[in-house]
């Protein structure tokens, strides 16, 4: 079964933006329009092999809809838009344990205020099915979402609500990696909805589901569902961890940074690694503005830096030292005694030449920290 037109393979070069791909098809340079909001980190590096469907629409200046993204080897759909049609075909071929009895009543059903992607029928019941991609992977753990989504987390409460009518709702996430052994909500990316997570255990169905896609893109004819973890994300789903902050100096700058003095900061790209042990969220976003007291060493070079990006790494384990010494792996230089003032680390803050989060060296030490290390 394929849900797709026919495709074509190119090289994916950037992302201009969130819904459009620059990509390389042969030797030309093409734009695509993905259809997925999520950040992709790990799916979408430079050179990646991305799969290109002819779109249907008007529009000269983006011929292609990005349908899937290859990673390892494997191409992982990102096609948002298909999910409810592959989840259908999930359905009507009785591929999915627990719901191989159910019948598809009707597609977008409304419910009070609600509306939610599928409605079943099953041993004469009805179920309110919600449905969510998720592309989010590392050796033997899926996590969703991959960004922020107050849609999710309130699909997640509307679904339990109807535990208060009586009613029974159950939510399918479509995992793209056959492989994968355990499904989490991404508790670092979304503290939020992984806290709605926990509260619908017991109230809602929930169906971690991994399927897999063969080359041509068609459905290979099973569907797994994966264990949840539920202790391990209620110990690890916390405000409080260690965290990255990514910054970037257009041109070299002469800093005064307290104590330390006025130090030399060549242009590039920077990684700062720090922890909370609590209000982790509230940390993040002090580091986030430019107006306010000086306290850490960071604070003084966000003042000229331009913010990249802030990233959670949410755990009860004392792991800053461990992710400075991970940075300083793939970093061009450090700035010697920045943000290690209570430690015996020579750096916290990494230079690098090229902006990290288009780097597979520090995407892989990233996915090690928040994923892999959770489950060895």
């Amino acid at each position: 079964m394929n849900l797709f037109n026919p495709t074509q393979k190119a090289a994916f070069l950037e992302r201009p933006n969130r819904f459009t791909l620059l990509c390389s098809l042969q030797d030309k340079r093409v734009k695509a329009y993905l259809p997925n909001p999520g950040r992709m980190w790990e799916l979408l590096l430079p050179g990646a092999t991305v799969y290109l469907e002819k779109a249907n629409n008007r529009n000269p200046e983006i011929p292609y809809t990005c349908v899937a993204v290859e990673r390892d080897g494997r191409p992982v759909v990102v096609h948002t838009t298909r999910t409810n049609d592959l989840a259908q075909v999930v359905l009507k071929k009785r591929l999915l344990p627990g719901l191989e009895g159910a019948r598809i009543i009707k597609r977008e059903a409304r419910h009070n205020r609600s509306r939610f992607d599928f409605l079943l029928e099953r041993g004469g019941q009805e179920v309110f099915l919600e449905v969510k991609s998720c592309t989010l992977y590392g050796e033997r753990i899926a996590m969703f979402p991959d960004a922020v989504t107050a849609r999710g987390k309130r699909h997640l409460e509307e679904l339990t609500r109807l535990s208060d009518e009586g009613k029974q709702g159950a939510i399918l996430f479509l995992i793209g990696w056959p492989a994968a052994e355990y499904f989490m909500p991404d508790y670092h990316t979304d503290l939020d909805f992984s806290r709605a997570f926990l509260e619908a255990r017991d109230r809602i169905e929930i169906y971690p589901a991994a399927v897999g896609f063969n080359r041509d893109l068609s459905l290979r004819p099973q569907a797994r569902l994966l264990k949840v973890p539920w202790d391990l994300i209620r110990q690890e789903a916390q405000d409080r961890g260690s965290y990255l902050i990514a910054l970037r100096l257009a041109e070299g700058a002469n800093v005064e940074i307290g104590k330390l003095g006025r130090l030399n900061f060549p242009k590039g790209y920077y990684l700062y690694v720090g922890s909370a042990r609590k209000d982790l969220k509230q940390r993040i976003e002090r580091h986030r503005r430019i107006r306010k007291t000086k306290f850490w060493h960071v604070d003084y070079l966000r003042e000229r830096a331009d913010f990249q990006a802030a990233i959670p790494i949410r755990t009860g384990d004392d792991l800053e030292c461990e992710i400075a010494k991970a940075m300083s792996g793939i970093a061009a230089w450090n700035i010697p005694g920045f943000g290690c003032s209570d430690c015996s680390c020579e750096s916290h803050l990494f230079g690098m030449r090229e902006n990290p989060l288009r780097s597979s060296d520090f995407i892989s030490r990233l996915l090690y920290f928040r994923i892999d290390r959770l489950i060895p």
